[in-house]
């Protein structure tokens, strides 16, 4: 069994902003970017996708739309696929948001939502319940799934038997691409590619 997880790529927001679930605009086409990420994985050896998976916020979707007409599959979009809520920090810079409830955050990691928003263990709950949905339909891989660095950490943590904690550091470059493989012998995972 094979998942690509496919992050979006570079957004129209200025850095240092926290855009969450806040459907911001692509900084370039989408079919621009579809086009050199498919080229980037046909390079990499990665088996064409069955399926193709997206959130349905508009960095995603826009590619994932793209990247379904390039390779001629079925493409369908999902909720739990969308990065985390993060309430009322949405579109604020991150060096704006009062620094006592970033600290309050890094307190309680998994519990905290002074933001209001969801929880790091709501964000992670969503997004393990629909991989092991996932897991349960080989029929659907490979699959090409377009979303969100948070979203491919929690699989990525997921998969590995990692606290998410521990992959949050990992980098994932926009339009980066991560390539999982699980092995249905033994039911293993493994990373083929990471921020390939």
């Amino acid at each position: 069994m094979d998942i690509v997880l496919i992050r979006h790529p570079a957004v129209s927001v200025q850095e240092g902003v926290c855009y969450g679930q806040s459907d911001v605009a692509l900084a370039d086409a989408p079919e621009a970017s579809a086009a050199a990420i498919a080229v980037r994985l046909a390079t990499l050896q990665v088996p064409a996708p069955r399926v193709l998976l997206s959130s349905p916020l508009t960095r995603c979707a826009t590619v994932a739309t793209a990247l379904a007409a390039n390779f001629g599959c079925a493409y369908s979009i999902d909720d739990s696929l969308k990065e985390m809520d993060f309430g009322t920090w949405e579109l604020q810079r991150w060096d704006d948001i009062d620094r006592a409830l970033l600290d309050a955050w890094a307190e309680d990691f998994e519990g905290a939502r002074a933001h209001g928003g969801e929880s790091v263990e709501q964000f992670v709950g969503r997004v393990r319940a629909w991989f092991d949905v996932f897991q349960q339909t080989r029929e659907l891989t490979p699959a090409y799934v377009v979303t969100h660095a948070g979203v491919m950490r929690v699989i990525a943590a997921t998969v590995l038997g990692l606290p998410v904690e521990r992959c949050l550091r990992w980098s994932i470059d926009m339009a980066g691409c991560v390539w999982l493989r699980r092995d249905d012998t033994n039911l293993q995972w493994s990373i083929v590619r990471w921020n390939a």
